[in-house]
């Protein structure tokens, strides 16, 4: 694959708006834990080779366990995930793939009871955030790996 062009020098301004919300997201108090498993399932949905990688390489870097990644496809057959975090994964497949009813009742309950109502808006702003960047990365076809060193990923020693 080959980068279409570099909206990082083609927009730079509003990278780093997206960047800024990016970092608002990491202090909004939803666990870190959670929020590289959003990023990944959010970014395998989406198809976002670029982003896959690159969260892989940063939930490696947080202490997450290989297997949980690998389940992270999975998850609803996998035994490996709390009932907080299948409540984040199920709200992440519901936001990123926006079904033509909308997000149901039943679904909002369940992850309700998991998440208090701020808790709940952060997760939300943190699934925004990460199909914002998916979108971006899979139109201009940013190549996997390609910042590992100037995002520090080349640490996780997974190249």
């Amino acid at each position: 694959m080959t980068q279409r062009l570099d909206y990082t020098r083609q927009s730079p301004d509003l990278v780093k708006k997206l960047v800024e919300l990016s970092i608002a997201n990491r202090k909004a108090g939803i666990e870190q834990s959670i929020l590289d498993l959003v990023d990944l399932r959010a970014s395998q949905i989406n198809g976002c080779a670029f982003c896959v990688d690159m969260h892989v390489k940063e939930a490696t870097l947080h202490g997450e366990r290989p297997l949980r990644l690998h389940h992270v496809a999975t998850w609803r057959e996998s035994n490996l995930f709390t009932s907080r975090e299948r409540a984040a994964l199920a709200w992440t497949e519901a936001l990123t793939s926006l079904p033509a009813q909308g997000v149901g009742d039943d679904l909002y309950e369940r992850v309700r009871s998991e998440y208090s109502e701020k808790e709940l808006s952060d997760l939300t702003f943190a699934i925004m955030t990460i199909n914002a960047w998916n979108r971006v990365n899979v139109a201009f076809h940013v190549v996997p790996g390609s910042q590992d060193e100037a995002y520090g990923l080349d640490k996780a020693n997974l190249a």
